[in-house]
């Protein structure tokens, strides 16, 4: 039996993917490697087959059409098999001694019969052109090294959240949420490290630095340039939070989980709101027009408390250029702290 299913999709992966299969590979036969080949033009297919070649009882590889980072996941859960899920970009990586830790305690409690649905780990901003790192822990929202639920989670400050980088979803508890990612969509990890949630009853917070996300490409998602260019892609991603649970739905879930929830909506909508007014346009007036009236009639209570109570506030009402000014600044000041580039 495999304990963690790794999902790696790749796309035109051939210079970092090899630094990533292998820090899996430290997991011997307690894991599978699917790599997921997802369109690529260049030697990524071979590099994959290479790794099955050698690694057969570990390593599989789906090759697909391109359908974009979400197709990736959706497609390695499809054929994962292990108790855990976790998806492991291509450039990015994890700790030998973290994994490793990880492991051990799975073990620890499966043979206790006390497996969580989530565990939590740290994961690191690994900045690799000036070798700095930022580190983003949990140590002070949730109980350490100990099983527990939601209701013993604390209040996220507007920076923090949990991302899919820090997460390991049990395998039945991600399908039990029915969480497909849509395709050719960037920013989907918003909705992968939301919709499950309300489907984990126990968590597990496992204090090790796990997960390296590598900062530096001027190709990646997350660089400023890139955000502003895809702003459509983040309202696409809002949508589809907003159409997973109404305000009724997450005011009937537990506390911890109830206010979380409540924090992820609106720090992502207000990245939506930055991301739409970084620059003018007609289209991104029409975009961000249309993306309330959705919400309004999806759900006319979400929307009030949208608009008038959350982060999105105190923002929405000024005029455009100032809002895009405000939004620039404070999305600078998490450039600099974490070097998102």
């Amino acid at each position: 039996m495999k304990l963690i299913s790794f999902a790696v999709p790749c796309y035109n992966s051939q210079n970092y993917m090899r630094k990533c299969i292998e820090s899996l590979l430290i997991g011997g036969d307690d894991v599978e490697i699917i790599i997921v080949n997802d369109g690529s033009a260049d030697s990524t297919l071979d590099i994959a087959n290479e790794y099955r070649e050698k690694y057969p009882e570990i390593v599989h590889v789906i090759d697909k059409e391109n359908g974009g980072h979400g197709s990736g996941v959706n497609a390695g859960l499809k054929n994962a098999t292990g108790l855990y899920y976790k998806v492991v970009d291509s450039d990015d990586w994890l700790g030998a001694d973290a994994l490793t830790e990880l492991i051990k305690t799975v073990k620890e409690h499966l043979a206790a019969d006390a497996l969580p649905d989530l565990y939590i780990t740290n994961f690191i901003y690994d900045h690799a052109l000036d070798n700095t790192q930022h580190v983003s822990s949990y140590e002070s929202k949730l109980p350490v090294r100990k099983l527990t639920g939601w209701r013993h989670m604390k209040k996220f400050r507007l920076s923090h959240m949990l991302l899919m980088h820090a997460l390991l979803y049990k395998r039945e508890k991600l399908l039990e949420s029915n969480t497909v990612l849509p395709e050719h969509t960037f920013y989907v990890d918003n909705i992968f490290a939301y919709k499950p949630l309300p489907h984990i009853r126990t968590v597990y917070y496992l204090d090790v630095d796990l997960y390296h996300y590598f900062i530096g490409r001027d190709d990646q998602s997350v660089n400023r340039k890139n955000f502003v260019k895809r702003y459509a892609q983040q309202v696409r991603v809002m949508r589809e939070m907003i159409d997973a649970y109404t305000l009724k739905d997450i005011k009937n879930m537990e506390k911890g989980l109830r206010k979380y929830m409540w924090h992820a909506l609106e720090v992502i909508m207000m990245n939506t709101i930055f991301f739409t007014c970084a620059e003018d346009s007609p289209e991104r007036r029409k975009e961000l027009k249309e993306l309330w009236l959705y919400i309004k009639a999806r759900d006319k209570k979400l929307y009030r408390k949208l608009r008038s109570n959350s982060y999105a506030t105190s923002v929405n009402y000024l005029p455009w250029k100032l809002r895009s000014f405000v939004m620039n600044v404070g999305y600078g000041i998490l450039c600099r702290k974490v070097k998102l580039g």
